[in-house]
């Protein structure tokens, strides 16, 4: 047996069933006091948790497809790390649903060892999911990449700031957690914003053809966008927000490739 084998054994220890690391991780909220206060009711907190949490989910996967495909290294990293505080976010707000209303988490082969965070992020159907169409849009170039992060962190950014005073004191503490790494995604989009629009005509063109391919599925602009187009010299779009209801067609091309292997094997320890 050769030193590679005697690390790799004692890695996987003695379960045999472990086919892959980085499994039996802590509940998110262990320690925390997740009953719902008076007042409040179970079910309406639970699909607000959702809400913020899927946004939070169906963009970290968004972004993180642009994985070795950004324009340069140091903006693939860049773009990897929104994606896992994303991702967090997305982790504590589902954990936290599930806490508030069990009845959302689908419901999972007998013994099966997926959490409940996991259970929604990879069990729901584009149906049950409560994401807003910004964010299922498939990514276009890095100028269209750059316009939807820009309107979804500064709206976002605004909900978190409001959500410190929730009456949930869960929910609250999440967006007080939140808030640090929402600013941060908001200066970086509003810095390449600023960036595409100065450089070249073609950066220029991308970016205000991007921000026009988004524009329509925004759910509302905070004032400080309005101040990044002024800055960049950027006309706002012409059109209102799309009334359209539902799910777009690509949130379902991206749950069926995030779903597959957690679908395939549920009662798999990761």
């Amino acid at each position: 047996m050769t030193d590679h084998d005697n690390a790799y054994a004692e890695l996987l220890g003695s379960d045999d069933s472990q086919w892959a690391f980085g499994h039996d991780f802590e509940d998110p909220l262990a320690g925390v006091d997740t009953s719902v206060p008076a007042g409040l009711d179970g079910g309406e907190l639970a699909q607000e948790c959702l809400r913020l949490g899927d946004d939070a989910l169906v963009l970290s996967h968004r972004l993180s497809e642009w994985c070795s495909n950004a324009p340069d290294l140091e903006l693939d990293i860049a773009l990897a790390n929104i994606a896992l505080d994303l991702l967090g976010q997305a982790r504590l707000l589902l954990a936290r649903a599930a806490a508030a209303d069990s009845s959302v988490v689908p419901g999972l082969p007998e013994g099966s060892p997926v959490p409940v965070e996991d259970a929604l992020a990879y069990f729901r159907d584009a149906a049950a999911y409560r994401s807003t169409r910004l964010v299922e849009l498939d990514n276009g170039d890095f100028a269209q990449t750059v316009a939807r992060l820009l309107l979804f962190s500064t709206a976002r950014l605004a909900a978190f700031e409001r959500l410190e005073s929730h009456p949930d004191p869960v929910l609250a503490a999440i967006a007080a957690k939140g808030l640090k790494e929402l600013t941060y995604h908001r200066d970086f989009a509003a810095r390449w914003f600023v960036t595409l629009a100065g450089g070249t005509d073609e950066s220029r063109r991308r970016l205000e053809q991007g921000l026009g391919v988004v524009w329509p599925y925004r759910e509302a602009v905070e004032p400080v966008f309005g101040e990044v187009l002024a800055i960049a010299g950027v006309a706002e779009p012409e059109g209102d927000r799309s009334v359209s209801s539902g799910h777009t067609e690509a949130l379902s091309r991206m749950l069926a490739e995030m779903q597959v292997v957690a679908r395939a094997h549920p009662m798999g320890l990761w």
